[in-house]
């Protein structure tokens, strides 16, 4: 906004603290100019906090929360300063001013994210208004069958797709351009040349639903707008595609970075200090209209850590609950080992053989699952009974194997001391008596080096590089068998991907690991099997140990936070080439160059800054 510093002043200066934090705690009078109640902040009984009329600030003598209305408003609900300032200006009824833009492009970026939120909104009020119609009875009978009434429906804008392909494309033509519907993710469409039928009419008749026949649940981002869509197919056969199909990624989405429900369980994970983390959105949606608000899912990816940055704005408590079949469990490892990184306190909820959140509830009932819920395992006492199944300790052998199992996940807890109890816990509970096995896994506990092939110091590798090496080099994972779990990626192809990304960006060029990484570029070119190149051992025995790196799925978020890390490595070596490079002009007094290499600083700033890169 323009001035934001003059209207900010404006807004606090007009605006009512005590009127707009009793919106939010609920204040008596304590004093001539003074109104208290319990602080929103943390649990308390017995009032701590503070607003103070005159003054237009807060205080809580309980946790030492306080500052102005802004202060109050971002940290109550999350946000940055300016979307407080916003926030506290609608809330008066200020006129808040006409955002400005620096360049034509960004108003044009603006303008263009702008009309796909809007397309989403049209679609999913179009989708709404099909599942009341006659020809939506049998969506109308599935969602009921799944115990969903029509308050809950209503709530998550449930829908309906219609068979044909032509209605949402005819309904929303007029409104939008041709490219904000390309663009959008919620159509299709033939080339020109494919189909001589198309090639007579216009681009945007060419255009087709690409969700028919499903019934439609909108993914929302944290402020509430629809940004994509996951559609659960209704037909039987099999050219209806896979039972779940999730928007792709666009403009205003990127599902490695959405939590499913953020937006409705927000205020009550902060509430509760602790969210539920389930796998599915028809998990999540039963569990929310049961009366647990505060349950939120990944829908089928494995937690990523743009989404754990997200959740730990609310709260650092977590209880995961994923299914217990074998690929929930490994689901539910994955996004442990990330969660353990980003210092989240844990709990794991494991259900009856058989038996998701969605089903439990409706078999077993609401208080089964409260129940349930209450007696949630901490994430080792899990692990180790993991450790313990799947490698029975009886021998020298299982112990060896169920430790090995364990040490990862130690070696990603950010506190030495912590890590150094549970390795003492772990030697008790494996039965480990050894002190030389003691001595071995303290070590590997406090030192968080993760277990490695040594190798030379030219072939040692990042753990993005190590991601790519394995991507490019594993065969046949792109014909893995299908799974019908919703958000999974059915033409993914790790190989393909990486080759993509290296090959346009060219990310590693001067790293050590460039020669091998373009050995196994040629390789995948040319539909060589990578341990036949003609390598040297030590990059033989390289891919060897990262191929039985076989502990995290790859998956496109695996890959694409990979790509991202080399991202950052690449724009944070370029900066501080830039740096020496703005010393050196300045020193020179070159007033040209200083200009062209401040713009090129501030542009890679503002690449790291679209692209989610934190400095």
């Amino acid at each position: 906004m323009a001035q934001p510093g003059d209207f900010a002043a404006n807004v606090k200066q007009q605006a009512d603290i005590v009127r707009i934090v009793g919106e939010y705690v609920k204040l008596r009078k304590a004093g001539a100019q003074n109104y208290s109640g319990l602080c929103p902040f943390h649990q308390e009984k017995t009032a701590s906090f503070s607003v103070h009329a005159g003054n237009q600030f807060f205080h809580c003598f309980g946790c030492n929360a306080g500052g102005d209305v802004f202060t109050f408003i971002q940290k109550i609900e999350n946000i940055t300063f300016p979307e407080a300032v916003r926030v506290v200006a609608e809330k008066m009824g200020i006129p808040i001013p006409k955002v400005t833009y620096a360049t034509q492009e960004e108003a044009r970026q603006a303008k263009h994210r702008g009309g796909l939120l809007d397309i989403h909104e049209r679609a999913c009020a179009f989708f709404e208004a099909q599942l009341k119609r006659p020809e939506a009875a049998h969506a109308r009978e599935y969602l009921h069958s799944r115990g969903l009434t029509a308050e809950v429906i209503a709530d998550f804008r449930i829908g309906f797709a219609p068979e044909a392909g032509f209605l949402l494309r005819d309904a929303v033509r007029g409104q939008f351009d041709e490219e904000i519907m390309r663009e959008s993710g919620l159509f299709s469409w033939k080339d020109k040349e494919q189909s001589p039928v198309a090639s007579r009419q216009s681009p945007q008749t060419a255009l087709y639903s690409k969700f028919r026949n499903r019934v439609m649940f909108p993914i929302c981002n944290e402020q509430g707008k629809v940004i994509a869509f996951t559609g659960r197919t209704l037909a039987t056969d099999e050219k209806s595609g896979p039972k779940y199909l999730n928007s792709p990624e666009t403009p205003i989405y990127s599902k490695s970075r959405v939590l499913f429900n953020l937006d409705k369980a927000k205020e009550a994970i902060r509430k509760l200090e602790y969210a539920i983390l389930v796998e599915g959105q028809m998990d999540c949606i039963t569990v929310f209209a049961a009366g647990f608000k505060n349950v939120i899912a990944s829908s089928g990816t494995a937690f990523t850590e743009a989404q754990a940055r997200l959740l730990g704005r609310f709260s650092k408590k977590i209880v995961v609950n994923f299914d217990p079949d074998t690929a929930g469990a490994a689901a539910a490892e994955r996004s442990l080992a990330l969660l353990v990184s980003e210092d989240f306190e844990i709990k794991v909820l494991t259900l009856e053989a058989g038996f998701d959140p969605d089903l439990y509830i409706r078999r077993k009932g609401v208080n089964a699952y409260s129940d349930a819920l209450a007696h949630s395992n901490k994430y080792f006492d899990y692990l180790i009974e993991r450790a313990r199944t799947l490698h029975p300790v009886r021998t020298p052998e299982g112990k060896v194997k169920a430790l090995n199992y364990l040490l990862p996940h130690i070696q990603r807890i950010p506190s030495r001391i912590v890590r150094d109890e549970w390795a003492n816990e772990i030697s008790h509970r494996l039965g480990i008596e050894s002190s030389v096995l003691r001595q071995e896994l303290r070590h590997a506990a406090t030192s968080r080096a993760a277990a490695r092939v040594n190798a030379p110091a030219r072939a040692q590798l990042a753990d993005a590089e190590r991601v790519l090496v394995r991507a490019l080099a594993s065969r046949d994972l792109a014909h893995a068998a299908d799974s019908s779990r919703e958000g999974v990626d059915p033409d993914f192809d790790a190989a393909r991907q990486a080759h993509y990304f290296l090959t346009e960006e060219r990310l590693l060029d001067g790293s050590s690991a460039q020669p091998l990484i373009d050995a196994l570029l040629t390789a995948h070119e040319q539909g060589l099997d990578p341990m036949s190149l003609p390598l040297d051992d030590n990059d033989r025995r390289l891919i060897a140990s990262v191929l039985m790196e076989d502990h995290e799925e790859l998956t496109p978020e695996l890959v694409e936070n990979a790509v991202r890390s080399l991202r950052k490595r690449a724009i944070l070596r370029r900066l501080d080439e830039l740096q020496q490079q703005i010393k050196e002009a300045e020193r020179r007094k070159d007033l040209a160059a200083q200009t062209r290499l401040l713009q090129e600083r501030v542009q890679l700033r503002r690449a790291m800054t679209t692209a989610g890169i934190s400095s």
